[in-house]
């Protein structure tokens, strides 16, 4: 589809009044503010923990550091937004006053903590939900005059594996951010980058379908955020452990360079940054 057809990406993203260059890709560091991540090695239970990790992700050349404090990995329960803010806002100030220049997104659908992580020094919000689980969002995000990461996705994480069945994988996703980046375009949202949810109600197979067609995402012209990391998409079918999906993460991660990403939100930032480092190489 967008493959053979010209259209520009937009190459950069206006983050506290500077500009963050896309032209080569970033990577966002994951920083995990809940007891039951999937992956046991992001479970991080102490503030001396958590700055631990931040600074060797700042060391390793994290661009950008996405905290969350709401599990969405399958299967996960609800969290009271009262527990949310409980876990996100005193880390967030931590991390802002230990790492001053350090790029910060906010992982949350809600737009009361987005509003207040921002408040609190956030940069970015990265919202799961694409403005479905909180109607207030949207006009949140163009108040704020923040980034906004635009995912897909459907259900909740105890529904969203009965719910993948699509007419048409790539052309329901495009309709789906077509339809959102007008809504946000009128109310003035400029810096959106859209995320295609890799296992959010999608099969292994779906992954793969998704993964392999991700320029055609390019018809959005904006830029494209992925997040594969240690997910069972990779360590399934290997009959492995997360723990032992580093090597198919790299691999996967630089398919999706290939392919167009822009941003890729992992666990393992060093890795990453060599992944994309090789590749700028090959593009020389």
């Amino acid at each position: 589809m967008a493959k053979d057809t010209f259209f520009t990406t937009k190459a950069s993203l206006n983050v506290d009044g500077k500009l963050l260059d896309l032209t080569s890709p970033k990577v966002m560091g994951i920083v995990n503010l809940t007891p039951d991540s999937f992956y046991a090695a992001n479970r991080l239970t102490s503030e001396k923990e958590i700055l631990a990790k931040v600074e060797k992700m700042l060391l390793e050349g994290a661009d950008i550091l996405d905290l969350g404090a709401y599990s969405s990995r399958p299967g996960a329960d609800n969290v009271s937004q009262a527990e949310e803010k409980k876990r996100l806002l005193p880390i967030l100030k931590l991390i802002k006053n230990n790492f001053r220049d350090a790029i910060l997104s906010v992982d949350t659908f809600r737009a009361s903590i987005a509003a207040m992580a921002v408040d609190a020094g956030a940069h970015i919000i990265n919202d799961i939900s694409g403005g479905e689980k909180d109607a207030e969002m949207f006009d949140t995000v163009a108040k704020l005059h923040v980034p906004y990461i635009l995912m897909h996705h459907r259900g909740t994480p105890k529904t969203m594996h009965l719910l993948n069945k699509y007419d048409d994988l790539i052309q329901d996703l495009t309709y789906y951010f077509s339809e959102k980046i007008s809504q946000l375009k009128l109310l003035g949202v400029n810096d959106i980058i859209i995320d295609p949810g890799f296992g959010f109600a999608k099969n292994t197979e779906q992954n793969y379908f998704l993964l392999k067609h991700l320029n055609d995402f390019k018809i959005l012209e904006n830029p494209l955020l992925v997040g594969l990391s240690r997910k069972s998409m990779i360590w399934k079918p290997l009959n492995i452990s997360p723990e032992e999906a580093l090597n198919g993460t790299s691999v996967l991660n630089t398919i999706a360079l290939q392919n167009g990403a822009k941003i890729l939100r992992v666990h393992d930032v060093a890795q990453a940054k060599q992944c994309i480092a090789l590749l700028n190489f090959v593009k020389a």
